[in-house]
């Protein structure tokens, strides 16, 4: 029986049993909640195993809290990316059992309170410039439930930083590699591991990096086999992507 299946059973049962109401299992029937300026997708985490995630970069700090709402009465877990400060500190004063992660500018569900998988991914970012973006994939991966290592100022300068921690990257499932300037770490790790790797190109480098498009183009014609690369500067996309793979591993 699918898990589609199982929902519709178990919420027919609680209306019979009278510990469902008629109009709770309406809304919980529901595809989407509509907010006027958003139509909440309320099945995400049936179809995709998680929750519809808040891109907060353009949407006001109002609209966010109404988003949260909406979801927080669906699911448990919630992720709001690409959120200042100010936005930040308005939302935790309506969600208080919420966190605030300043340098991955992310919003979520406390960390402490999700159960992490058995396996890891691998973090690894070449210099300090690129910790917003490799934090922002880290903190995705962990609110998915997934245990993350992190490796961070690792980059090509100093290659002998990186070698000292190959083992224990090896020893992981995906690895994520972020990197700006030229991005020749995701080569360099493509080489060295037998598992998927992420490139995320960052927008960190001098004029001709050109915001990162000189990065995306050098990680796209990488050599190393087993290394997908994400949009520049995505370091969701990558966390989420990797914490997929980990799922799909841990339920077969």
């Amino acid at each position: 029986m699918s898990k589609d299946s199982n929902f519709i059973e178990d919420l027919l049962e609680g209306v019979k049993s009278n510990h469902i109401s008629i109009d709770e299992a309406k809304a919980q029937l529901s595809h989407y909640d509509e907010l006027g300026f958003a139509k909440i997708d309320l099945h995400r985490a049936k179809r995709q195993g998680f929750p519809e995630v808040i891109f907060g970069q353009g949407k006001t700090k109002e609209q966010i809290n109404q988003i949260i709402t909406s979801l927080s009465n669906h699911h448990n877990r919630i992720l709001v990316t690409r959120i200042n400060p100010e936005k930040a500190s308005y939302v935790l004063q309506h969600h208080p059992n919420l966190d605030y992660y300043t340098e991955a500018n992310i919003v979520c569900t406390s960390l402490e309170s999700i159960e992490k998988s058995h396996h890891y991914i691998s973090i690894l970012c070449a210099g300090t410039s690129d910790l917003p973006i490799a934090e922002e994939a880290a903190i995705t991966a962990e609110v998915m439930g997934i245990q993350v290592k992190r490796h961070y100022d690792v980059g090509v300068s100093g290659i002998h930083r990186l070698f000292e921690q190959i083992q224990d990257i090896r020893n992981g499932k995906v690895s994520i590699v972020i990197a700006g300037m030229e991005g020749a770490l995701a080569s360099v790790v493509g080489g060295l591991v037998d598992h998927p790797v992420y490139a995320v190109p960052t927008s960190v480098g001098y004029g001709a990096n050109l915001n990162g498009i000189t990065t995306l183009l050098s990680m796209i014609n990488s050599c190393a086999p087993g290394t997908s690369v994400l949009n520049i500067d995505n370091g969701f996309g990558a966390g989420y992507n990797a914490a997929m793979i980990i799922k799909m591993l841990e339920n077969q």
